[in-house]
């Protein structure tokens, strides 16, 4: 009587599941794993819900402002600027007042 399983026919068969079993490892780190360690390695950010690499985006060219300020520093800079123009617009609006003034004043002592 033959045994369907004899001694050779089992080495094949691990043998054969050993082959798959190493093969699928691979081939998961090599599609699963290895693009994430990629990504990374570029210095970029791997976003794992979509399985994406992404290139971040630098803030200072989304907020125009110099890198190593913050958001407080840049506002009141602003407004330094802003107020800088309201005095000077004022002070132009003040000349142009006496200006107008001094004028009236000459054609009323004709």
């Amino acid at each position: 009587m033959r045994r369907f399983l004899t001694f050779p026919r089992l080495a094949l068969l691990f043998s054969v599941l050993f082959a798959l079993s190493v093969g699928t490892v691979f081939l998961f780190d090599r599609f699963w794993i290895g693009p994430e360690q990629a990504c990374e390695q570029s210095g970029r950010w791997w976003y794992p819900e979509e399985r994406q690499c992404l290139t971040p985006i630098y803030l200072p060219d989304i907020t125009g402002r110099p890198a190593g300020v913050t958001r407080e520093q840049a506002s009141d800079e602003a407004n330094r600027e802003l107020l800088a123009i309201e005095r000077r617009l004022a002070a132009e609006d003040a000349a142009r007042d006496a200006a107008i003034q001094r004028q009236r004043e000459e054609l009323q002592s004709r």
